[in-house]
């Protein structure tokens, strides 16, 4: 469903050129092949063997993330990889340990960090704008996958649920915002232990859910800061795309991490009198082109030919992985669990990058 999405942005960045599409269906690659006017279709081998093929952006399901990515790394490709960037520490931290040895670079998604949203919202708090940065709230709850995938079943088995498959944007934002966690606690509940396919061909079909699907988290963070955030797929009553930081000197509402762009507000204290009233709201003037999902993949291209770092790289994927499985843990067992992991801070986005010139 997401290839839609990467391939209307990829084939429109002069920077990229797309050469094959790889399916276990072969000819659903070669229908995307056509549509977006690509030379060529095949397997996920053809993928790999393709010798103008310099990174694979790998869109499989979550359980297979790591053994394709580490399939492409094993011929000497690139990877960009669709977030999470493994179900497990171990694969993960074996694919990043392997592509180090092969001199290949390994990016993860959400790239939706690194659009003018989030950006904006980091220099505001890097510029002071709400004095210290002390505490967050995001929420992202709704009815579920269920109610327009066609295929639902492996997002409410192990690897999925609303803490992979939707945390990820909200703890990489966080982890942007306030750099790498330090200890979580969470509890959790399975609404239901079948659902039911509401759309396409298997419509009212059932299956099992292995895995919770409404989960409250609470993080400490090495800088100090804590947060607080709901994930969950059982809520008829849909609030999401909320990340809201407060500091000493006022709350900044983030827009949607699933987003690229949005507006970033800030509003301040009010006296007693005023404080039920409707919030006076200041726009931080946004910074950026928002374009699209495939922005991760247009930075690691750029930074592969000018030999730099690029932005959303495995390290930061791996502990936001590591942060989700802790999360995970912390429901199984009821106690707080320390995250083992930390990434560096994460580079700002260049004010002046521009996804549709040509700098390659």
């Amino acid at each position: 469903m997401i290839s839609n999405q990467y391939l209307d942005n990829l084939t429109t960045f002069p920077d990229i050129n797309v050469v094959i599409l790889g399916d276990l269906d072969t000819g659903r690659a070669a229908e995307q092949a056509r549509k977006y006017g690509i030379a060529g279709s095949g397997s996920t081998a053809d993928v790999l063997a393709h010798p103008d093929v310099e990174i694979v952006l790998n869109l499989t399901i979550p359980a297979v993330h790591a053994e394709i990515s580490a399939a492409a790394v094993a011929e000497g490709k690139h990877v960009w990889s669709e977030k999470p960037i493994a179900i497990d520490r171990l694969s993960a931290r074996t694919l990043l340990d392997r592509a180090a040895d092969a001199g290949v670079r390994v990016g993860v998604a959400p790239d939706t960090v690194l659009g003018p949203g989030v950006q904006t919202a980091r220099r505001a708090i890097a510029r002071g704008d709400i004095g210290v940065p002390l505490s967050a709230q995001t929420v992202m709850q709704y009815a579920g996958p269920d109610i327009f995938h066609p295929d639902p079943e492996f997002l409410f088995a192990q690897g999925a649920g609303p803490v992979y498959d939707m945390g990820p944007y909200y703890i990489t934002a966080l982890v942007n915002l306030f750099g790498p966690v330090a200890r979580v606690s969470a509890v959790g509940s399975t609404g239901r232990a079948t659902r039911t396919i509401k759309t396409g061909d298997r419509s009212g079909s059932e299956f099992p859910v292995s895995v919770p699907t409404h989960v409250a988290a609470l993080a400490r963070f090495h800088s100090g800061a804590v947060s607080q955030s709901v994930f969950s797929f059982d809520s008829p009553l849909t609030r999401t795309g909320i990340v809201e930081i407060t500091g000493t000197e006022g709350t900044l509402v983030v827009p949607d991490p699933n987003m690229f762009a949005g507006d970033v507000k800030i509003t301040r204290s009010r006296p007693f009198a005023d404080h039920r009233r409707e919030p006076e709201w200041e726009i931080v003037e946004p910074v950026g082109i928002a374009a699209g999902r495939g922005l991760g993949v247009l930075d690691m291209a750029r930074a592969i030919r000018g030999g730099r770092p690029h932005i959303a790289t495995g390290e930061l994927g791996y502990h936001v992985l590591d942060t989700l499985i802790s999360i995970d843990e912390s429901v199984a067992s009821g106690e707080t669990v320390n995250v083992d992991s930390s990434t560096d801070e994460t580079p700002l986005v260049p004010e002046d990058r521009d996804p549709y010139g040509a700098t390659l």
